[in-house]
């Protein structure tokens, strides 16, 4: 059976937001300070906020074209009728059907650095209240829910949550599985107020999406003023900073989920790892697993299992469409926690090629059929539906 007569889902489909969604949505105590998508350059996705640019990027060249920040010159008709409508919800659902989507979760653009600023405490007067914080997730969510529901049954958004405050990080997460449907809760891999993602203040939240059954998603996009950096702050060069911003951050995320207690104390607890490639993990599990066998015992004494054993049983990752040594990571671990994605409307999206792509992987078709729908449907709880017209 030809590949594209099976379900397929994307795990991490991209919406560009309009510009002025945050002036628009945000609660009008903040209007005066919503941020705003900047417009300068071709495709741009910068925001700013409180008189910060996020996201940072390289010199821009004089030309300004679209190629000086990473976008593909077969873009510029790949992407044109999505461009003219504005990437409104029509053109992303008639983006689906080019591509042959079925189902895709929906995840931000300018919404993966708008939450790019620390707290006040940690970065003074630039940083984020985290009141305001909460503002900007919950009109960016109220704008998502309007998006999807051109096509609920096939569009599905993630909840952007602000973990400046934990408290209220649970409240939006409640309000938009319950009241939106949203099938995810994302968050960037970068920690607000220097504290990880195993800090035990964070246990609510795990408990909520636990008790909710809804996934945690953590989804880096570039440099912004949260530390760690992920692109370690010396490059100014999208193919070199780029290169380690997304596999570094939710690399770091993966060892404090599984060495930090968080899956031990939260069994049912599902992480998305998105974006990031996966071939790096067997190196990073083995490497995890010996220093538990070393230290584990004074450092992590809570711990039942291996690290490598939590990851298995709580992760999951993309293998993204072109990504040939994703064939040694199902050889190690095999193809039950890797999930597909096309990366639209972004500059290494392989659209409207990507399922042409993942094809030519030199990987089973049995695993391909998987990771395109199955492993997706067990990720974020939804049942398989061929809904895209094919030929």
């Amino acid at each position: 059976m030809p590949i594209e007569e099976n379900p397929i889902a994307d795990s991490d489909m991209h919406v560009i937001e309009p510009p002025d969604l945050w002036e628009r949505y945000i609660d009008p105590r903040y209007r005066h300070a919503a941020p705003v998508g900047l417009t300068s350059m071709k495709r741009d996705l910068r925001v700013m906020v409180k008189s910060r640019v996020l996201l940072k990027t390289g010199p821009v060249r004089p030309q300004n074209t679209g190629a000086d920040r990473g976008w593909r010159p077969e873009h510029d008709s790949a992407y044109a009728d999505s461009e003219a409508a504005g990437w409104d919800a029509k053109s992303q659902l008639a983006a689906m059907d080019v591509e042959g989507l079925d189902l895709a979760l929906m995840f931000p653009s300018r919404g993966l650095f708008v939450l790019g600023l620390d707290t006040v405490e940690i970065s003074g007067v630039d940083g984020l209240e985290p009141d305001f914080a909460a503002a900007i997730a919950r009109g960016y969510n109220d704008w998502m829910h309007d998006f999807c529901s051109v096509a609920p049954d096939r569009m599905f958004g993630a909840a952007m949550i602000a973990p400046h405050d934990v408290s209220s990080a649970v409240e939006e997460l409640r309000r938009c599985v319950t009241e939106y449907g949203f099938k995810t809760a994302f968050l960037a891999p970068g920690t607000v107020g220097r504290r990880p993602w195993h800090h035990r203040d964070y246990d609510p939240l795990w408990a909520e999406c636990e008790r909710l059954n809804v996934p945690i998603a953590f989804h880096g996009g570039g440099q912004n003023e949260l530390q760690p950096d992920f692109s370690l702050q010396v490059f100014d060069q999208l193919m070199m900073w780029h290169t380690f911003s997304q596999p570094l951050g939710i690399m770091t995320v993966a060892v404090s989920l599984c060495a930090g207690g968080v899956f031990e104390r939260f069994p049912k607890l599902r992480a998305a790892l998105l974006e990031g490639n996966c071939a790096w993990a067997p190196w990073l599990m083995h490497r995890l697993d010996e220093h538990y066998e070393w230290v584990g015992a004074v450092e992590a004494p809570d711990l039942t299992k291996k690290p490598s054993e939590y990851f298995l049983s709580n992760c999951f990752l993309s293998l993204e469409v072109d990504e040939e040594p994703g064939r040694q990571y199902i050889e190690w671990f095999g193809d039950d926690n890797l999930v597909f994605s096309t990366d639209y409307p972004h500059g290494d999206s392989k659209y409207p090629h990507s399922v042409a792509n993942f094809d030519k992987l030199q990987i089973p078709y049995d695993s391909k059929v998987k990771i395109l729908g199955e492993n997706w449907s067990r990720l974020y709880d939804i049942p398989l539906k061929k809904l895209a017209p094919r030929g």
